[in-house]
């Protein structure tokens, strides 16, 4: 079965939150906003950071297997494009 991205989990440290975002695979346009969670809740605190993660994986697999009829499955995480990295916003 041929594997094809449709989408990713965006992860965005934006003001005091760390924000969760579906967004095409090249770029942030039209980004439909998932979630947040305060910077301070995850910061110091992997685990926790990891279940905020897992839950907005969760939630995208959800949208996806509803609208195409396929579970997506997840590669290892990666940074974000360069052009897409403005710091603290």
């Amino acid at each position: 079965m041929n594997k094809q991205q449709i989408g990713r989990l965006a992860m965005r440290h934006e003001g005091n939150n760390w924000n969760a975002y579906y967004a095409l695979p090249n770029e942030m346009s039209g980004a439909i906003f998932l979630g947040s969670i305060t910077m301070q809740a995850v910061v110091n605190n992997e685990d926790r950071k990891k279940q905020f993660m897992h839950m907005m994986r969760d939630i995208v697999a959800d949208i996806i297997q509803e609208q195409f009829g396929v579970r997506p499955t997840w590669d290892s995480d990666t940074p974000a494009p360069e052009h897409e990295r403005a710091g603290h916003a």
